[in-house]
């Protein structure tokens, strides 16, 4: 065999087993590119762009992998904060019903507070339905749980002083 076959040839052997392995740098880029894109999004709720962090997470969701739930939450919290109640309660449900411990608690004080906003809104508008009822059963079974399993994520009282007027607001309605 010719030399220069013979270095051609060793050249296209190593490209097909550099192309093989895996941490490929494609894949560095990729994790650079999803972690700079996340970075934007936590930072666009921080800073209250509430609009700019939810497209973010939203496209952040499509290639979540094993952080899908981390991030629905995070999601769910933009939603919250950004007054979309009922897609905010959606997204937290889902969470809590993926999770346990310290997670399904952090979504389930997103998913309470969401379906307590909705039944206030439907109080204050006149218009209490069923839906706005089991919402706040839903909302103060949610509370509960997260008050007795995970008191410290309670650390200034806010999560305590909603449980408790949830059941001024059902006697209103009642």
């Amino acid at each position: 065999m010719l030399p220069s076959v013979r270095v051609f040839l060793s050249f296209l052997f190593v490209l097909a087993v550099a192309g093989c392995q895996t941490g490929t740098p494609s894949a560095s880029v990729s994790r650079i590119g999803f972690k700079a894109n996340y970075l934007v999004a936590r930072a666009a709720l921080e800073k209250g762009q509430y609009a700019k962090a939810e497209r973010s997470y939203a496209s952040l969701l499509k290639k979540a992998g094993p952080l899908e739930p981390r991030l629905r939450l995070e999601y769910a919290h933009t939603l919250l904060r950004a007054g979309k109640f009922d897609k905010a309660s959606d997204e937290a449900r889902v969470v809590a019903s993926q999770l346990d411990g310290r997670g399904r608690a952090a979504a389930l004080a997103v998913q309470a507070t969401a379906d307590q906003e909705i039944a206030r809104t439907a109080i204050n508008n006149g218009t209490v339905t069923s839906d706005a009822v089991q919402r706040l059963v839903a909302a103060k079974q949610a509370f509960d749980e997260v008050l007795t399993g995970y008191p410290d994520l309670d650390p200034l009282g806010g999560l305590a002083l909603r449980r408790k007027t949830i059941d001024i607001e059902m006697s209103t309605i009642r």
